[in-house]
């Protein structure tokens, strides 16, 4: 089996959407990615620090997916990360009211051996900083290194995430970190000024609408799968993002063609989600639910091509 290496947040989250009130919840960006990945066959590892007020149950819930945490470290003088958000009707706009970065300020990576060789890692949502000392401690290139960030990094330390960028085979940003990072409004012309900063892929996320693979020669469009109730969209990039990761761990090698399937796979993935307050409903699936909500997708976007030309 494939080795996936995470690194990211793992937090407390408290979310307010036009649905509900969450209350404090478990979750972060390696609390999203590994559940999700670890839903496939494979050795997920995360790394990541939590503090002193972060409960054993909790960790239970990544020892149970047989996720690897010995690279989670546990600040006995600081309590978790903790974020406060409010959503808006139209669940695109969101507003921080609380963030309390905690033990996340002393933060010093430390890869399990057994990973430092891993074939997929993901560098989830931190200091870019931060993601370039997990790079430093890899021993063998990985066959992909995927990297997420955020417009706070761009505004804060765009010299060392462009950095970290060049290193990486595939960025992953949704629409408004994508002009922010390029300058571009269209996502073509952005996708293409990424890919000349040393990416081979880059993925732009649409939310509802759906995201884009790109390559240097290739385009590919996934829809995005319609629900009929969404609740609560904080962790589906991160969710996206692992079950690209862990559907890509499926194949002994991977390229254009198998990124399309993954992104299917993770785009209907991350619909799971959002259905309910942080990962509440996907700790309820399991990869027949995956495989189930694929299938309807497939019919949804399946049809024989009957358009004339000559009339």
């Amino acid at each position: 089996m494939k080795k996936i290496l995470i690194a990211g947040t793992i937090a407390f989250d408290e979310v307010t959407t036009p649905f509900g009130h969450s209350g404090k919840k478990l979750g972060g960006s390696a609390t999203y990615l590994s559940f999700a990945s670890s839903l496939f066959p494979n050795r997920t590892a995360v790394v990541s620090i939590v503090g002193n007020d972060f409960p054993d149950k909790y960790l239970e819930k990544f020892r149970r997916r047989h996720i690897d945490i010995s690279g989670v470290e546990i600040s006995q003088n600081h309590k978790t990360f903790y974020w406060k958000g409010l959503y808006y009707e139209n669940m695109n706009k969101r507003d921080t009211l609380i963030t309390e970065v905690n033990a996340l300020a002393y933060f010093n990576p430390v890869i399990p051996e057994a990973y430092k060789d891993a074939e997929l890692v993901i560098l989830g949502n931190l200091h870019p900083g931060i993601q370039q000392e997990i790079l430093n401690q890899l021993t063998e290139k990985p066959q992909l290194t995927i990297l997420d960030t955020m417009n706070f990094w761009m505004d804060t330390a765009m010299e060392s995430l462009l950095k970290v960028i060049s290193r990486v085979d595939l960025l992953l940003v949704n629409e408004e970190e994508a002009r922010q990072l390029t300058g571009k409004y269209t996502i073509v012309h952005a996708a293409k000024k990424i890919l000349r900063m040393g990416p081979k892929y880059v993925i732009i996320k649409q939310g509802e609408y759906g995201s884009v693979l790109f390559t240097e020669n290739d385009i590919f469009f996934a829809p995005a799968y319609p629900l009929e109730k969404v609740a609560d969209p904080t962790g589906a990039g991160d969710t996206f993002a692992g079950g690209f990761a862990g559907h890509l761990s499926l194949y002994e090698n991977f390229g254009f063609d198998e990124m399309k399937n993954a992104l299917i796979c993770a785009s209907n993935l991350a619909s799971f989600t959002v259905e309910d307050f942080g990962t509440d409903r996907l700790e309820r699936i399991d990869i027949k639910d995956v495989e189930a909500r694929i299938n309807e997708f497939i019919k949804m976007t399946t049809y024989p091509l009957q358009i004339k030309l000559d009339i």
